[in-house]
């Protein structure tokens, strides 16, 4: 084998490497944020999770991408490590998908058989994947000619690996050097340290499908451990992942690598066990990438039924491993994990998630100190403060995750929700910051012992109802991405204005008559000021998720165009909840 076949072998492999990468991700992408909702929701049993494992794994072509999410997940507390043990048993028979598709270069022949073979059709499709990179507007074209070039320049690799390696065919040190493997120690230990360095059991199972294909001194009795030995070394890419993660996630990589270290034992043993008595013929029998397809597809599937049962013990197993000290206390869970980035339109969906979270607690908290006007309570008080404090930690740890995904390939839906996300945790700070001031507020009326008049109390109860309904609204449109609600948003600002200008004209005829005082105007003023702001920053979250939506103009240039073009709709809004928030006469 001459320098230039290495370096041919090398380069395919490079081009192999690359391809693999390149479909993972396309797919990955085209698929979106489905990939983070089929994983979180579908797995309330484990033949589920080892049916959602396998189909995801196939999607995405990477085992180690599926078990790396489990860690995400289950150090994120958004999943158990029971759920995510039968989805990594799926993703290990979803990753023999691969060697499928590489044995298709293994079809010789014309005719109908021709068709099947890569090497007829891969430059079809890398001319269409080029056209519709280069070519086309739509987003999702795009990434789906991407799919195309990655699985084109995944076939070419292989096939400039396949022609470097078949001077290896009559080369008789490298016969002797493969008789070595005959010894499953050593070919479970190859195969393990090869897919470990290279990060991927799909490429170390090409390499083997391709000096099968070429060489023709592949045997059966040399596959088997090898192939094996493979399935162990996928486990160190979720091994490497789940350092520094929580004691749940060291334990999701530890059953990954329990159940392909225990599945090789028992079927090496019952193998050689069978052929020491039955001596099977064709242990020595050389195969092809088919039969290295077969034995990998197999081995999952069998090793999958048999641990399938055994889902608890292998749970029980990775406790005893990874061990809880006593007394010790659990750390809080981190919100967002960086082993989601991998996988941006996942990580995106676990923005979304913990955007929502903060959502909530920011319309609770709103809720909580409006409360506290009416009756003040300290400890009440202080969780409002301690939850605004939350809320700017929600808002730091979204906006600097935001930043990170930024940098990744996002599809545009996934980089107009960036934009939306980043624009409502902003709203969603200063609205808890509003909080704060009415809790002040109302801490100062009940320090001084001060009451509004009992007509006061009534306009500013109508006044906290309406902030407390635009609030709701514009919640509710933010976590379900809903434009038609979003829309109802700004006629009630418009009526909140209203009613902010008509609540201080009517202190201030109040204050001529001597019913309220100087100071309690001061306190109005604030109270009225910050829920104005609030329904200002409702009204922000609303008008964001249009634009986006509809991909509009400017923020003042749409209010404009929203009032003109939908005057009717629009106006009959605001005499509707101008009516429901009319104050007494």
């Amino acid at each position: 084998m001459t320098v230039n076949d290495i370096l041919t072998m090398l380069g395919g492999l490079a081009v192999f490497m690359f391809g693999m990468h390149t479909l993972s991700g396309a797919l990955e992408k085209f698929a979106g944020g489905k990939l983070e909702n089929w994983l979180e929701k579908m797995t309330s049993n484990p033949l589920k999770g080892v049916l959602l494992g396998a189909g995801v794994t196939a999607l995405i072509q990477s085992s180690a991408a599926t078990t790396v999410m489990m860690v995400g997940f289950v150090n994120s507390g958004i999943m158990k490590l029971s759920q995510a043990i039968g989805v990594i048993m799926g993703a290990n028979i979803g990753t023999t998908a691969t060697g499928w598709l590489v044995s298709l270069t293994a079809i010789d022949g014309g005719g109908i058989a021709a068709i099947f073979n890569p090497k007829n059709f891969t430059p079809v499709l890398a001319i269409v994947g080029v056209i519709l990179t280069m070519f086309t507007k739509s987003d999702r074209k795009k990434t789906f000619g991407t799919i195309l070039l990655g699985f084109s320049l995944l076939m070419f690799g292989m096939n400039t690996m396949s022609g470097a390696a078949e001077v290896l065919k009559d080369n008789e040190q490298f016969a002797r050097f493969m008789v070595m493997f005959t010894n499953p120690f050593l070919g479970v230990l190859v195969g393990a340290l090869l897919t470990a360095v290279l990060q991927s059991s799909s490429v170390s199972i090409g390499i083997l499908q391709t000096l099968s294909n070429k060489t023709g001194t592949i045997t059966y009795g040399m596959a088997l451990p090898i192939i094996l030995g493979q399935n162990i070394g996928s486990c160190v890419t979720a091994l490497i992942s789940s350092i520094g993660a929580n004691k749940s996630a060291k334990r999701v990589a530890i059953v990954h690598l329990y159940f392909n270290i225990i599945g090789t034992v028992v079927f090496l043993s019952i193998y050689y066990i069978i052929n020491a008595v039955f001596d099977l013929p064709f242990m020595n029998e050389q195969l092809n990438s088919v039969g290295i397809a077969i034995i990998h597809t197999c081995f999952n599937v069998l090793a999958t039924l048999l641990f399938l049962p055994f889902t608890k013990q292998l749970e029980k197993l990775a406790c005893l491993t990874v061990r809880d000290k006593p007394g010790e206390e659990s750390l809080e869970v981190p919100m967002l994990d960086k082993r989601f980035l991998n996988t941006p339109s996942v990580a995106l969906e676990q923005c979304k998630n913990v955007a929502y979270k903060m959502a909530h607690l920011t319309q609770k908290t709103i809720l909580m100190s409006m409360e506290l006007v009416k009756n003040y309570d300290a400890k009440i008080a202080q969780e409002v403060i301690d939850n605004e404090n939350a809320i700017d930690l929600y808002e730091d740890s979204i906006g600097s995750y935001i930043l990170k995904i930024s940098s990744k390939d996002l599809s545009v839906s996934d980089s107009q929700a960036v934009s939306d996300l980043l624009h409502t945790i902003g709203d969603l700070e200063r609205i808890s910051d509003h909080a704060v001031n009415i809790v002040e507020a109302a801490e100062e009326m009940h320090t001084k012992k001060v009451r509004f008049s009992s007509a006061a109390e009534q306009e500013m109860d109508i006044m906290m109802k309406a902030v407390t309904e635009i609030l709701d609204i514009s919640i509710r449109s933010f976590v379900n991405s809903d434009v038609s609600l979003a829309k109802d948003v700004e006629p009630l600002e418009d009526v909140i204005d209203g009613l902010r200008t008509e609540l201080k004209n009517r202190h201030v005829n109040r204050l001529r008559d001597g019913i309220c005082t100087i100071e309690l105007g001061f306190i109005l003023q604030d109270l009225l000021t910050n829920l104005e702001r609030v329904s200002d920053h409702c009204s922000n979250i609303a008008v964001c998720l249009i634009q986006i939506k509809e991909n509009s103009m400017d923020t003042h240039e749409y209010m404009n165009e929203l009032k003109k073009l939908d005057k009717s709709d629009f106006m009959d809004e605001f005499n509707e909840y101008k009516n429901k928030y009319a104050l007494p006469n």
